[in-house]
């Protein structure tokens, strides 16, 4: 469900909800609304803004739903290997909040932080690394639809 043109005809307020959409589970990518929005009247950098605060908040939004659920529960209604689930479980402790760096990246980025959630990452730190992934991913595609890169 890529929409970008329609997205940005809502200005920031559609950049932001893109991409706070695109860090939930839901299947949206905010490339297509960025590149939109890059081609108006905005400024990269507050683009960038933008784009990193919404998909932050996504990104917390998933944290926070891990910490209200119940993680064998969750588990089984992914239908994950117990195994696996709890190896993700360990490396979760294991490596703690430096983990939600990761939670830029396709696929694995919305388990991430929904696990980070269940394991009960300690909540300030997590949001300072998942910020710090997000902006950086968010600097990196404005510079590449920019040709900078």
């Amino acid at each position: 469900m890529d929409l970008g043109p329609q997205w940005a005809e809502w200005g920031l307020w559609g950049l932001f909800l893109a991409c706070f959409v695109a860090a939930t589970v839901l299947p949206l990518g905010s490339e297509l609304v960025l590149a939109a929005c890059l081609a108006g009247p905005w400024r990269p950098e507050t683009l960038w803004l933008v784009a990193s605060l919404g998909n932050w908040l996504g990104g917390m939004s998933s944290y926070g739903l891990g910490r209200l659920a119940d993680g064998s529960r969750l588990a089984r209604f992914f239908r994950a290997d117990p195994s696996k689930a709890k190896a993700w479980q360990e490396r979760a402790v294991r490596h703690g909040p430096l983990l939600a760096l990761l939670c830029w990246a396709p696929v694995i980025g919305d388990p991430i932080a929904l696990a980070l959630g269940v394991v009960r990452a300690r909540p300030v730190p997590t949001a300072c690394w998942m910020l710090v992934g997000k902006a950086v991913r968010y600097a990196v595609v404005i510079l590449a639809l920019r040709g900078l890169v």
